[in-house]
């Protein structure tokens, strides 16, 4: 496989790389703090940029990495034409350093981890000293994927950080994170894009969407997820399954098996895939609304009174986000035995038939 074949970790398909992208979209009180921090000269070595995945945490990485390293001081914005974003987005900038999840040839596959090999390198990095005096950036992308070995090699550093190098830890799970790397940064913390954000977003993406609240409400604000969503028709999908799930407490058994042979065959993996994800996203719009007694905006026509009917209070709420766990573990088994997928899906809908008319029935 030739270089330019090898998937990269920290990029959504179908989307630009973060260190190709110039704009960032609703993230300015993160980017904002970041600006404060470096006009006061109150610059941190390390900032640990959290928040949910998919949403500009890394785009903002980037931003500050090439604002860095070209020495400026005012805005993050940068054109592309400039000579530091040219040699970030080649990754061909000699003061910049990525750790990320590598490629194993042998296995032609991306590793499951960052190990402490990626991290050695990054120590290699760092003996060496700026040419020019200016700032080095290390980029970590995700920080929770690093195994123990990696994360405590990654603290000795910034224990005792080198001059004039600024560490941008990406993390979507901090809690994932030894507490005393967490303790040695500075947090920047993005939070999800509302609808004219993400449609922003997408658009800078060269991705339209005719409902951009509906599509933000499916990816919970994540212009990665709805990314995805839409390359791979998320919306009508979700349409299609609000469409059976309106037939509880008896599913519609030909409506039903459609749906799940949909799933099933070598072309058809996208689509289990996106169900795998619709289905307890539905049921968690469910739980939560009953829950709360407040319906969600609608990510489908028809969801409101769907949701108003099968889940009318905190009783039923329960119900559905137990079924929410009962199937995550499901599916994740069946994903680790490579199960059927036709099967998985009929057995999914059963359970939630089980549940819905369980109760109809204490209603």
């Amino acid at each position: 496989m030739s270089t330019d074949e090898i998937p990269e970790p920290d990029r959504v398909e179908g989307a630009p790389h973060p260190r190709h992208t110039a704009v960032l979209f609703g993230q300015d009180p993160a980017e904002a703090a970041f600006l404060t921090a470096r006009d006061a000269g109150r610059l941190h070595h390390a900032w640990l940029i959290a928040g949910p995945r998919g949403v500009g945490k890394a785009t903002l990485a980037w931003r500050i990495a090439r604002n860095l390293l070209a020495g400026a001081t005012g805005p993050l914005d940068m054109a592309p034409d400039q000579p530091v974003f040219r040699r970030t987005a080649a990754l061909g900038e000699p003061r910049l350093f990525l750790l990320r999840r590598a490629w194993d040839a042998k296995a032609a596959r991306l590793r499951q981890i960052i190990d402490v090999e990626e991290t050695r390198r990054l120590k290699n990095f760092l003996q060496l000293s700026s040419a020019d005096g200016g700032w080095r950036v290390v980029i970590v992308d995700a920080a929770e994927e690093m195994n123990t070995s990696a994360a405590n090699a990654l603290l000795k550093v910034l224990e005792e950080p080198p001059e004039r190098t600024a560490f941008l830890l990406v993390c979507h799970a901090p809690a994932r994170l030894l507490p005393t790397i967490r303790s040695r940064c500075r947090e920047l913390r993005c939070g999800p894009l509302e609808a004219p954000a993400l449609a922003a977003a997408l658009a800078a993406a060269g991705m339209e969407t005719d409902d951009a609240q509906a599509l933000a409400e499916l990816s919970g604000g994540s212009a990665g997820e709805a990314m995805r969503l839409a390359a791979h028709g998320g919306q009508p999908a979700y349409e299609d399954l609000l469409s059976l799930l309106a037939t509880l407490p008896r599913l519609d058994r030909p409506r039903m098996i459609a749906l799940a042979e949909s799933c099933a065959g070598r072309d058809a993996t996208e689509r289990y895939d996106l169900m795998m994800r619709l289905v307890p996203l539905a049921l968690s719009r469910f739980a939560r609304a009953g829950a709360l007694g407040a319906l969600p905006v609608e990510a489908a026509q028809g969801e409101a009174d769907l949701i108003r009917r099968l889940s009318p209070g905190p009783a039923p709420a329960r119900a559905w986000a137990e079924a929410v766990q009962r199937l995550g573990e499901r599916m994740a088994r069946a994903r680790a035995v490579n199960l059927d997928p036709g099967q998985v899906m009929l057995d999914t809908f059963l359970d939630i038939e089980t549940t819905a008319q369980r109760l109809s029935a204490a209603a």
